[in-house]
């Protein structure tokens, strides 16, 4: 029996019950038993179909558990694992590749890389190809997304840091996924740090030029002819202060989906930034409209996922037999004494919640006073580590191709993109402890927020 470990509802990797062990051992010699979750225990007779279900539900517990554990989940033997894991299931030899990766307008940077490098070498060496200096990397984030048939990006996921970048897009064997350098942050007051340097400025032009084009930041005609005037000056400071002014600069833009709010299947596009999630409508009579959630009134959130589409529809690549139906709920304060669940339907359901997350983490960090510097960027005695994963794999996949006429594994949905997938055909309503994302941002909050 081998287990699915599915990103973002595409498979990561494949390992058996006693890979899993293997794992758990290691990481209790390294912490101590006191610090790591219950592990299933080992079965002496074969299991019945609901010993083997419950098996899942314990592992999925376990996984789950070990990455939301600050020490645990960020540990080199949890990361190493799952990487060691998805190059093997993909059957990717180590060795050196050129691989591509696009900024914000377009264009293309080259780099020269090992198949077996994590996302912090590759974001490194992207880093190095256009000169931009090791202080100012942890501003900016790797990005899986899917190019669409106007040129408009997708945002998929961030690529995270137990994930091989080149086998994660390579593995979805189609050409319209690509990787985009952007920048990891939401407090534009950060962009005084990156725009010092020369080459941070560029990176933070090129991507400002590219949301205002694709319509992603709010603009006047009368914004727009100034941006127009500064833009012929090729005064970039000044093009990215007056942008800066701007309703949605630095968000990210997700497709159009559908809200419960303010009515049932309303028709909605969501963007993420400034401590918000923002829900833009249509009104009859093509009027716009705008709600604000902000993300120091969200008690809490979670990520579900519901029955699959209806068999004889197509899947994208790299997905399962089929599609599932993505739901991000949030419980928002909509007045002192109030909390309200609202759900926004959408395959990038995931995204949006990590998004919330890593801007719960930045006003954490700002409110205790700590450094964005350190949050994004950590070093092991100044230099990176190589990863584990880099040594060469010569040993046969963990599993041969499955037999069509059997289902011969199962799917373990994990939370290894800081959220939850429940099993698949389970209600979206009222899910445990563990589907719930609490915000830690949530009890600062006094009347004057209010």
């Amino acid at each position: 029996m081998a287990y699915n470990i599915h990103v973002n509802g595409v498979l990561h990797c494949r390992v058996r019950y006693s890979q899993l062990l293997g794992l758990h051992e290691q990481l209790r010699k390294e912490y101590g038993a006191n610090v790591l979750p219950a592990f299933p225990p080992k079965k002496l007779f074969s299991l019945t179909p609901a010993e083997v279900e419950q098996r899942r539900e314990q592992l999925e517990k376990y996984m789950q558990a070990v990455r939301q554990d600050p020490l645990l989940g960020s540990s080199e033997t949890f990361n190493s694992f799952l990487r060691r894991a998805q190059q093997e299931t993909q059957q990717v030899p180590t060795e050196e590749v050129s691989l591509e990766v696009l900024l914000s307008n377009g264009q293309k940077v080259l780099v020269n890389v090992l198949t077996s490098d994590q996302t912090e070498d590759v974001l490194e060496a992207v880093a190095a190809k256009l000169d931009l200096p090791d202080d100012l990397i942890g501003y900016f984030s790797l990005f899986l997304v899917r190019e669409k048939e106007d040129g408009a990006f997708s945002f998929v996921r961030k690529l995270q840091e137990f994930e091989l970048p080149y086998v994660s897009v390579t593995s979805l064997r189609s050409q319209e996924y690509k990787i985009v350098l952007r920048k990891s942050y939401w407090d534009s007051a950060y962009d005084d740090d990156v725009m010092e340097n020369r080459v941070g400025l560029n990176l933070l032009y090129a991507q400002t030029v590219s949301d205002i084009e694709r319509g992603w930041i709010l603009v006047t005609k009368e914004q727009h002819r100034q941006l127009k005037s500064l833009q012929e000056k090729v005064s970039k400071k000044e093009f990215l202060r007056l942008a800066q002014t701007l309703r949605h600069y630095g968000y990210l833009r997700f497709d159009a989906c559908v809200a419960d709010f303010p009515e049932k299947d309303c028709p909605v596009v969501v963007s993420a930034g400034n401590s918000e999630l923002s829900l833009q409508l249509r009104l009859p009579g093509q009027q716009l409209r705008e709600g604000s959630f902000r993300v120091t009134r969200m008690r809490c959130w979670r990520v579900t996922s519901s029955v699959p589409l209806p068999s004889g529809s197509t899947s994208s690549p790299g997905r399962g037999r089929g599609e599932v139906r993505l739901e991000l709920a949030f419980e928002y304060l909509m007045s002192k004494d109030r909390l309200q669940w609202v759900t926004i339907t959408s395959p990038q359901a995931i995204m949006m919640s990590i998004c919330l997350q890593s801007m719960v983490d930045e006003l954490m960090v700002k409110k205790s006073g700590g450094s964005i510097r350190k949050m994004l960027r950590r070093r092991v005695g100044g230099t990176l580590r190589r990863s584990d994963s880099q040594q060469a794999v010569k040993s046969p996949p963990l599993l041969e191709s499955p037999d069509a006429t059997r289902e011969s594994m199962v799917k373990l949905s994990s939370k290894l993109s800081a959220v939850s997938l429940r099993g698949i055909g389970s209600p979206s309503t009222d899910a445990s402890a563990s589907d719930v994302h609490g915000n830690f941002a949530f009890e600062g909050i006094g009347d004057e927020d209010l």
